[in-house]
């Protein structure tokens, strides 16, 4: 069975997209480590090229700039943020990249990255790195399959390397049922046994926290940011004024005397629509700025589970701590996972629905487990939050991660909240759509979906609106 983790399903990362930013930046890391040590002092050229909707919105996506980082052997992760535009600058100014910090090869990247309109046969986000040294040549093709995920050609029928051995294997979400009612457990009870044959207790409680503190930074940094986001479509910052319009003038130095300042306000129920916007907009402003991030599962839909969760631990329940916040991520994870399995969390494979949609289903389970909900109307949660994202189209404006990317979050946030109250008056004995006939609807959409709408900028809003006068 197909084993994902939840630091699988939640990839800390630099936007602005996870298919077309991380993804790629992973490929040329995966790429340096499989050829052999040899040939790094020997490589004469080197050649990127890039298919279908990684070429498509490439440009708006950086796709080309995360290629660069990646070959340079810079991590993701922990690549300093002042680092990113500094490292990319000093390649096209230079015509030189210092391939995995070791050796000096010319690289023009208006030269070296090819920009392919095809698509290759078996994903829409496909590309291929050329090397070229005294003994021949080296190629890999690999595929960006949303998510941050990455595989290789050759691997798309070869599971091996995801099998992990869970004591609760989970390939839809009847399984994940049977097991809570079973062993009378939570949801987050089962994924977490799981998580524990892969690392021990210390590991994945840190892990979560990183993840955590990750998005809690990334809305603090958002709320704190003021100016016009990069691309060319001139988007104002939003989350700045809308911040300062709930707190007031007051400074805060840190995440987390800024959470506790924020679970100090009286809120009213527009405040409550104001503040989980805020802190939607707030991280997808930082992606969309090429900062770091969540992906969560995808960068474009990273704002969702943190203001959920944010929403939860500052107005829902002052006395939750990090059992509520680790129990969430769980269970987010886990819903995640089954969409992943049973359809795509790849916007250039399935629309908006498979970001946004997905995001808000995850966002809705995990909110529902911690509000009281039983195992099965956390899974409602989940159908209904996706029941209303099905056939969401994908068209970024100019291909950028901004409009209507942004604001979408937003949405996604408050119908997830939506969703978990409506699942906790629910019957979970006698829902009419359960959430495994949700995934297969979703998947069987995004294959009668036209092109054109799957991240591609050639439809939608990214035609009828003249990005140039935005």
């Amino acid at each position: 069975m197909n084993c994902i983790s939840v630091f699988d399903m939640l990839k800390i990362g630099v936007g602005p997209s996870s298919s077309h930013t991380l993804g790629p930046w992973r490929a040329a890391q995966r790429f340096i480590r499989e050829i052999k040590a040899e040939h790094i002092a020997e490589i004469r050229s080197l050649t990127v090229e890039l298919y279908g909707s990684l070429s498509l919105t490439g440009k708006g996506h950086a796709t080309d700039w995360a290629v660069m980082l990646g070959l340079s052997g810079l991590d993701p992760e922990t690549i300093p943020m002042d680092a990113i535009e500094t490292t990319v600058n000093k390649i096209k100014s230079e015509k030189k990249l210092y391939f995995h910090q070791e050796t000096e090869i010319g690289f023009d990247p208006d030269r070296d990255i090819i920009f392919h309109k095809k698509f290759l046969p078996y994903h829409a986000n496909g590309l291929r790195i050329t090397i070229r040294h005294h003994k021949g040549n080296h190629s890999a093709t690999y595929y960006s399959i949303g998510g941050g995920f990455v595989i290789k050609e050759g691997e798309e029928s070869d599971r091996e390397d995801t099998l992990k051995t869970f004591p609760y294997p989970i390939e839809r979400a009847n399984q994940l049922l049977e097991y809570c009612n079973r062993e009378d457990k939570h949801i987050s009870d089962i994924v977490w046994m799981n998580e524990l044959s892969l690392r021990s207790t210390e590991e994945v409680r840190r892990g979560l926290g990183r993840i955590w503190e990750t998005m809690l930074e990334s809305m603090y940094t958002g709320c704190h940011s003021e100016g016009v986001l990069p691309g060319g479509l001139k988007v104002k910052r939003r989350a700045f004024d809308l911040h300062k319009g709930l707190i007031g003038d007051v400074a805060y130095t840190n995440p987390k005397e800024w959470m506790a300042a924020i679970k100090k306000t009286t809120v009213s129920f527009r405040q409550v629509l104001k503040w989980v916007s805020c802190f939607a907009l707030a991280v997808n402003e930082v992606n969309a700025s090429f900062g770091r991030i969540v992906t969560a599962p995808t960068n474009g839909s990273a704002g969702v589970i943190p203001a959920v969760l944010m929403y939860y631990l500052t107005i829902e329940n002052h006395k939750a701590g990090d059992d509520q916040t680790h129990r969430f991520l769980l269970v987010a994870s886990e819903i995640g996972a089954i969409f992943k399995k049973g359809a795509t969390i790849s916007a250039a494979m399935g629309g908006c629905q498979a970001e946004i949609g997905v995001s808000s289903a995850m966002a809705a389970g995990a909110l529902c487990e911690l509000l009281g909900g039983s195992p099965g109307q956390v899974l409602i949660a989940a159908e209904i939050a996706m029941e209303h994202h099905l056939g969401m189209t994908c068209d970024p404006i100019a291909g950028l991660v901004q409009v209507p990317c942004i604001e979408r979050n937003t949405m996604g946030a408050i119908k997830a909240i939506n969703a978990a109250e409506l699942a906790l008056e629910t019957d979970a004995g006698h829902t009419k759509v359960p959430l495994d006939k949700v995934v297969r609807t979703m998947w069987e959409t995004a294959r009668d979906m036209n092109g054109k709408y799957k991240e591609t900028s050639e439809g939608g809003l990214a035609l009828t609106v003249n990005w140039v006068d935005c």
